[in-house]
């Protein structure tokens, strides 16, 4: 049994470590790349290439989510398999990943998404317009840190699931004794 969970908390770290890797240096690029602008054609693409964005980054959340979810079910089931409670460490660290995919999700994107469209409104004064704008930049480089502290903190979370620390493997002979 053990083996079987071991397997399933490492694919799920590796999944969700790779997803964000491919999406944060490369397909998240995609919208606002030379092709899709010729795609969309200069009129368009401004707008467009930003909604795209949005739906790309609706579906990695809930790929984050679902990660997330599967990644603390597996630490409890490894509590309750195990008998022994998972490190303080490991423990804050998915704790820590999981708040910022909530937070990222629920909070961070639905605001953008709004500010994007106050952006590119046409029934807008201009100077909505441009405040709507700084505030998107200013929200979109909140974002992108902590996409990158997202991804370091899954590297490590990804070689703590592949090389946990056995503490019962270095057990004193005194404690066989009767």
């Amino acid at each position: 049994m053990i083996g079987f969970l071991r397997f399933v908390g490492i694919l799920n770290a590796a999944v969700w470590f790779g997803a964000a890797v491919f999406f944060t240096f490369w397909s998240g690029r995609v919208p606002f790349s030379p092709e899709m602008k010729a795609l969309l054609g200069p009129h368009s693409y401004p707008y467009f290439s930003g909604a795209i964005a949005e739906i790309l980054i609706a579906r990695y959340f809930n790929l984050q989510l679902l990660c997330s979810i599967i990644a603390v079910v597996h630490l409890l089931a490894e509590w309750l398999y195990l008998g022994r409670f998972p490190q303080n460490s490991r423990l804050a660290l998915l704790l820590g990943l999981c708040l910022a995919v909530v937070l990222g999700g629920y909070w961070l994107q639905p605001r953008m998404k709004a500010l994007h469209a106050v952006k590119y409104a046409v029934n807008q004064p201009a100077q909505v317009r441009e405040s709507a704008g700084r505030s998107f930049r200013a929200w979109h480089g909140v974002s992108m840190s902590v996409n990158l502290l997202v991804v370091a903190g899954l590297a490590v979370y990804l070689w703590r699931v592949a090389n946990p620390s056995d503490e019962t493997r270095f057990v004193s002979a005194v404690k066989f004794r009767s």
